[in-house]
């Protein structure tokens, strides 16, 4: 694998613990990384966050190798992982911090998200408009490493997060097969 077949795709989709796993998952990623992006203070943490004091978004950052996943899927991944409706978060989890956008990391990327987005918006699969933002990136601060690989290191705590909180039944419902909602 050559160096220059690594690149960045950095998404928010509420809580980022439910957003690692289905990225980890697919062939051609390299890493996924929880963290914070898109506010204005240094050096958030998961306190400051939450709150909501610093204006960042809780998001993963995914390194990947072109040669082997496109963003593309990437893309599709992301869609299938979220409620692009809800524009005062994602689930049980409310706020800024909480809601969902793809950050661009190149010009292609950008015309890439928009293209989904719309392809997303013909699909009418969903009752309201499409509320995601496509925002360049900004600095991302990686989270704590407790949150790094949560689904990994507390997998019965995860699993009921992801249920609990609403994220699971809905993905099931809107994509129709549990695998989907996955990312299988």
């Amino acid at each position: 694998m050559e160096e220059n077949n690594l690149k960045l795709a950095t998404f928010a989709g509420g809580c980022f613990w439910c957003m690692v796993q289905p990225f980890a998952k697919l062939k051609g990623v390299k890493d996924v990384i929880s963290g914070y992006t898109g506010g204005h203070a240094e050096n958030p943490t998961y306190g400051d966050v939450c709150r909501g004091d610093t204006g960042h978004y809780e998001a993963v950052q995914i390194i990947y190798d072109s040669s082997i996943i496109t963003y593309e899927k990437l893309l599709d991944t992301f869609w299938r992982q979220i409620d692009p409706t809800d524009a005062g978060g994602q689930f049980a989890d409310r706020g800024k911090q909480y809601q969902t956008a793809i950050f661009y990391h190149d010009e292609e990327q950008k015309k890439l998200a928009e293209e989904s987005k719309a392809r997303l918006e013909l699909m009418k699969k969903f009752s309201g408009p499409i509320v995601t933002d496509i925002l360049p990136a900004e600095k991302f601060y990686p989270a704590e490493d407790y949150h790094q690989d949560y689904y990994e290191k507390n997998p019965a705590h995860y699993k009921r997060y992801r249920t609990g909180s609403g994220r699971e039944g809905y993905l099931c419902r809107i994509w129709s097969e549990k695998e989907d909602s996955k990312n299988g």
